[in-house]
């Protein structure tokens, strides 16, 4: 069966994994891409704005975040990280926030109250919206990644939704040096050694420490 991992997640020193006042100005929340500043300067980020040009690091951030999108078969993202749009849907005329091409080329499936038709894009991603809750999307995903992964791409009260019921098996926490003071906090209220979490490794990078946790013995 599919494993459900958590990849190249930033978060704060102070636990926080989004900003406060998400909106379309700010997707992630203000000072929210400040998580993700290890990320940007990556070859991998700078291959995904199609630039045309071979840029970017190539250095151990880069080499996390090409393991991020390796061997993924299917997605599973929270309505947030979908788009700014909250309740029912008005029309179908949001697509997202990447474009004609979203980076994922995989199926996904995403979290919502709202029912909506299939969205197929450019290059073989297709967005799925399950109204059925966590572990409906979760059987659709691994369904659709066969042998392969799924990847929780967020927002932060999905992962969190996972975590507490016991379903992802890896997290892979891209932790950068900065304080938030304010947010969305990951592990606010979680006892993950009790869902049996454990720091399994950690290496570091040009601008985050990579910490991977893992559920299950030793």
């Amino acid at each position: 069966m599919a494993r459900l991992l958590v990849r190249s997640f930033g978060v704060s020193l102070d636990g926080f994994a989004a900003g406060p006042d998400q909106s379309l100005e700010h997707p992630l929340g203000v000072r929210g891409p400040e998580l993700m500043d290890w990320f940007f300067p990556t070859r991998v980020w700078q291959q995904m704005q199609k630039t045309g040009e071979a840029n970017g690091e190539t250095g151990i951030d880069n080499e996390m975040a090409e393991q991020g999108f390796a061997e993924m078969g299917a997605w599973i993202l929270g309505r947030n990280m979908f788009g700014p749009v909250r309740g029912p849907w008005p029309d179908e005329s949001w697509k997202g926030w990447w474009g004609d091409e979203p980076p994922y080329h995989v199926p996904v499936f995403v979290l919502t109250h709202h029912a909506r038709a299939p969205l197929t894009m450019r290059g073989g991603t297709t967005f799925h919206f399950v109204t059925g809750g966590i572990h409906e999307a979760l059987a659709l995903a691994q369904a659709a990644a066969g042998a392969r992964d799924v990847r929780v791409g967020g927002g932060v009260a999905t992962v969190r939704e996972y975590l507490t019921a016991g379903l992802i098996d890896e997290l892979h926490l891209a932790v950068r040096p900065v304080l938030l003071g304010k947010g969305e906090a990951l592990f606010a209220g979680l006892d993950l050694p009790a869902l049996g979490y454990r720091c399994e490794r950690q290496v570091a990078g040009e601008r985050a420490t990579h910490v991977f946790l893992r559920r299950g013995a030793p």
